[in-house]
């Protein structure tokens, strides 16, 4: 396996060194051009190694076509406009993709393809996360360099002179991974995992057998494509794994996670889709199942994906100077330019919000108690020294006042199946727009900290007035429901309430689309198909999924063996059952209602009976796991 090519660095995307290096490597047979939909699908076809090898230059510099029905493009690629082209970009990192379930008679490697990140093209446009990632870096730092050259406070302030002083402005991003394994078909034991959970009895905890060996093969894999693994361990979802006499794994249920390090926004999109492709395949050829839902289990921690950015600039002396970082961490928690991006991702999070959780299962995940940022609020710390390690939060502050350069934000609420490109996008849009607010007040770190830390009712020159926007406080524990929605805001508790904010919020929305980095045609589509995958999984998947556990629930006592509060729990049980899923002459259940609405387009109500359905069936599943435990 040390034989196997990993990585081409695009210093060698040259026609003879690829031929020569591929010539090496024969068992690499195939192509594949990645492109990244608005869904945040990724493509991958199979190209015959000997086409590519062919005519090297022409494959790089043309499109190859594909139809436009198979990627997620709503109302961009039509029925009567279909044709979408895959342009290769040759600015990133190529991967080798190795099936290690196929093996080369001739070299008794493991068949390999050669994938390749690749734009969506439309009507000669870019119109996939790829492009919309590439658009929103580059214009960041050409805005950034114009508001140093109008406004040179902003960084003469944090040491820099000049702004000719400056070489170039660097991005720096990253996101890592939960996610849960299990052996086939093990049936999850919600009280099980709850009292381990509550317990933390597998938080970083040692792990063991063939998960062990799957987590270091994983490991070793990444550092071989190039994307330094950082750290991975065991999260606080699961139970302990069992293991036979014969020392194989016969029961497992675990929740893990891994990170790597930093890098440009878009290497580091394309090292998580790498990532995940690793865990996947890594765990299935071993005979594990992983998931990266959101919420797998219900009741149980779900999985998250906290996706961090900063911005430093690069100076021609050869330091470099993080931007967010004040000219005295003992002085201040932030520069300017740090509390304008900050600013800019809280007072603009409403329109941001639609690309991070745009999926049931994402909203699933977004439960107080958990962890789960449900609020639009950061902490900076209790003080200039020690910093802020609050994670009820959605936007984390994170900086040691000892090392400026790895000062920086990370935002909570992404799940691994968000589109990591979208929400990198989101964040340097949204961050852009609040340092030039932030340049034009001229206001300093000390106005801009009060200005962060306003109460409900105060104004503000850019936040809005009847919220608050930052707490030191555990947010779940020291505020009622009421209290967080009053100083924060209510948040959206469905795809359909998140997706209207990017009708309702136009003056926000104007944050995405300065520049042109998010247009009205990807704004729409993306909204269209957000409601268009929620409305079909609300009316099929989820009332099915629903179906099977109402009918699971059954009557379990006898007059021999029943109590007089089994009655009355199974009384209660069944009038949920039948509130949810029985018509009547009269009535018609809230699944046939959810239908009906759905049917007749009025997604509001339908919206508004998901969020009735979910408190009945969390009802219904707490009164029958109590009514099981008094039957004997």
């Amino acid at each position: 396996m040390s034989n196997l090519l990993h990585v081409i660095e695009k210093e060698r995307y040259n026609a003879n060194e690829l031929k020569s290096l591929l010539g090496e490597h024969k068992h690499i047979k195939f192509v594949s051009l990645v492109g990244v939909d608005l869904g945040g699908n990724a493509t991958d076809e199979k190209i015959p190694m000997e086409l590519f090898l062919d005519d090297i230059e022409s494959f790089l510099s043309s499109a190859v076509q594909t139809d436009g029905s198979s990627v997620e493009l709503y109302e961009i690629a039509t029925l009567n406009n279909a044709k979408v082209d895959l342009m290769p970009d040759e600015s990133s990192r190529w991967y080798v993709d190795y099936n290690l379930e196929h093996i080369d008679v001739e070299t008794n490697l493991p068949i390999g393809t050669l994938k390749i990140p690749a734009f969506l093209i439309h009507d000669n446009k870019k119109v996939c996360s790829r492009g919309i990632l590439q658009k929103a870096d580059s214009y960041f730092k050409t805005s950034l360099l114009e508001i140093f050259e109008q406004y040179p406070h902003m960084i003469n302030n944090i040491g820099i002179n000049d702004i000719n002083e400056i070489d170039d402005i660097l991005l720096t991003s990253a996101t890592e991974l939960e996610f849960w394994v299990n052996t086939p078909e093990d049936k999850a034991d919600l009280e099980k995992l709850f009292v381990s959970q509550s317990l933390k009895e597998q938080y970083w905890k040692r792990t063991h057998g063939l998960i062990r060996t799957c987590l270091e093969k994983t490991l070793i894999t990444l550092q071989a494509k190039g994307i330094c693994p950082e750290m991975a361990h065991k999260e606080v979802g699961g139970i302990q794994s069992t293991i036979s006499i014969e020392g194989k794994t016969n029961h497992a249920m675990e929740q893990l996670e891994v990170s790597w390090k930093f890098s440009s926004p878009l290497q580091a999109a394309d090292n998580e889709l790498v990532v995940r492709e690793v865990i996947e395949d890594t765990f299935t050829t071993n005979g594990l199942e992983v998931t990266f839902k959101a919420k797998p289990i219900h009741g149980v921690a779900g999985s998250g994906k906290h996706t961090h950015v900063g911005v430093s600039a690069k100076l021609k002396d050869g330091s470099i100077r993080n931007l967010f970082a004040p000219m005295d961490m003992k002085e201040d928690y932030l520069s300017e330019i740090g509390y304008g991006a900050l600013m800019g991702l809280l007072n603009n999070y409403e329109v941001l919000n639609p690309f991070v959780t745009s999926t049931n299962d994402a909203f699933n995940r977004l439960v107080p108690g958990f962890e789960a940022p449900v609020c639009i609020v950061t902490s900076l710390g209790h003080t200039y020294e020690i910093p802020s390690r609050n994670r009820s939060v959605l936007v984390g502050l994170v900086r040691d006042a000892k090392n400026p350069k790895t000062l920086r934000f990370e935002l909570r609420s992404p799940n691994p199946l968000s589109n990591a490109y979208l929400v990198i996008a989101g964040c340097y849009q949204t961050m852009l727009h609040g340092i030039k607010a932030v340049a034009e007040s001229k206001l300093s770190t000390k106005e801009l900290e009060k200005e962060l830390s306003k109460d409900v009712g105060e104004d503000s020159f850019y936040l809005d007035k009847d919220r608050a926007y930052r707490d030191e406080n555990d947010v779940f524990e020291f505020y009622t429901l009421e209290e967080r929605n009053k100083r924060f805001s209510a948040p959206p508790a469905t795809v359909y309430e998140n997706v209207r904010n990017l009708d309702i919020e136009k003056d926000k929305l104007e944050a995405l689309k300065q520049g042109g980095v998010f247009n009205d045609k990807i704004i729409n589509s993306f909204k269209v198909g957000s409601i268009d995958k929620w409305k079909k999984e609300l009316g099929n998947r989820i009332i099915q999924e629903y179906s099977d556990r109402i009918r699971s629930y059954v009557k379990l006592h006898t007059k021999e063996n029943m109590d007089a509060l089994d009655e009355v729990n199974w009384n209660a049980i069944s009038d949920i059952k039948f509130n949810v899923m029985k018509d009547t002459l009269t009535r018609s259940s809230i699944f046939t209602q959810i239908r009906d609405a759905i049917e007749s387009e009025d997604y509001q109500i339908a919206s508004k009976l998901q969020l009735e359905l979910e408190r009945n069936m969390e009802d219904v599943e707490k009164l029958y796991m109590q009514y099981k435990k008094n039957i004997y």
